[in-house]
């Protein structure tokens, strides 16, 4: 399973930028991890997971191995689309080009800017909160247009479905008109309809503030403040400095780690990003440790360990047996499968057993 998260935002408040920061980590990814799909505007970039290095050393130890095996994590694929400007839902400078692409990812990264540079020229940016509203007004006007083309069911000839499918459209227009997106109206039970006609305000957010060097350390505070002034959840804002993040990103994780302590910070920004684009679709990760790889699967939270094994490969669903299933700290305390084994720790589950996040796991196939 992958996300992509499409990367928006006026001119001049640090889109690209941010892009090429992720970038650079690409590169260094793909340098290790030559499957990485690498294109001018998209970059697959893998979620940090110290879990993986953990288990690769007991896998290592356990299996009397010279080298670590590979590691393989979750990643996150990011797509730089075209600039914004106010009236791209009528075609205004690249709003059509802008509008498809965003139809096509999972998620929304609006990037709007938070620094004084004033030798960077605004072009349409005034304030983060307005940046976002530009932006986020935009999508809604779409959305709106998307929604009016809709017609209403014969109601001689409609089915339930047909009938529950233009309650929700009639919903979506008249929550839009009060200038709220779908995401904020829509509930689970109307989430089908909102994909099924790609409605853009439907797709999860996040916000990147794009700030000053010498905020990072108020980051927190900076986060909280902005969430309230726009009614978002604290997790759905990052503050970062762009710029910044750029040069760590073309440093060794040694350097990057040397200089982040000497500011004071426990992690950079742009593991921050990556962290929340992961998890702001509801998406966790179980593990596998063997001597082949060491490797992160993502997965929807809440599937079972049945429709979990088809992550690894389709034919896996249709020829479970079980799972055998042992806690990271458990796998990392006993050295492994065997001890673990032997002192009891794994638990051998079913086809409806839900899946934790961190879970290792090792699946039972048959013919």
């Amino acid at each position: 399973m992958s996300l992509s998260v499409g990367i928006v935002g006026l001119p001049n408040v640090g889109k690209s930028t941010l892009f090429n920061a992720l970038s650079k980590k690409q590169l260094a990814y793909a340098a290790n991890f030559p499957f990485a799909t690498i294109e001018p505007n998209i970059g697959v970039v893998p979620v940090p997971d110290i879990r993986l290095s953990q288990l690769a050393e007991i896998v290592k130890t356990s299996e009397n191995m010279t080298d670590l095996p590979p590691l393989v994590p979750a990643t996150v694929e990011f797509v730089d689309i075209a600039g914004l400007i106010a009236g791209a839902h009528k075609g205004e400078g690249l709003g059509n080009k802008f509008l498809s692409h965003i139809r096509e990812v999972d998620a929304i990264c609006h990037v709007v800017r938070n620094f004084k540079d004033e030798n960077i020229i605004r072009e349409g940016a005034a304030n983060p909160k307005s940046d976002l509203e530009v932006i986020e007004t935009e999508l809604m006007m779409a959305d709106l247009a998307t929604l009016e083309k809709q017609r209403e069911p014969n109601k001689s000839v409609a089915t339930k479905e047909d009938k529950y499918r233009w309650e929700a459209v009639l919903s979506f227009i008249n929550g839009i008109k009060k200038a709220t997106p779908i995401r904020n109206i829509m509930g689970k039970e109307n989430a089908k309809y909102a994909n099924e006609m790609s409605l853009l305000t439907a797709k999860p957010i996040l916000v990147v503030l794009n700030s000053d060097e010498e905020d990072l350390k108020n980051a927190d505070t900076l986060e909280t403040n902005f969430a309230k002034e726009v009614s978002l959840n604290n997790n759905q804002i990052i503050v970062v400095n762009a710029k910044l993040e750029e040069e760590l990103a073309g440093l060794s994780e040694e350097d990057q780690k040397e200089y982040l302590s000497e500011q004071g910070l426990e992690k950079n920004g742009l593991e921050r990003v990556i962290q929340k684009a992961f998890s702001t679709l509801g998406l966790i990760t179980f593990l596998t440790a063997g001597v082949k790889e060491v490797r992160a699967w993502t997965i929807k939270e809440g599937i079972t360990a049945q429709e979990a094994s088809g992550v690894i490969h389709t034919d896996f669903i249709k020829h479970f047996i079980k799972a055998d299933i042992v806690s990271l700290s458990d796998f990392l305390k006993e050295n492994g499968w065997k001890k673990a084994r032997e002192n009891g720790k794994v638990r051998q589950e079913g086809r409806d057993y839900i899946v934790s996040d961190g879970d290792v796991i090792e699946f039972k196939i048959g013919q």
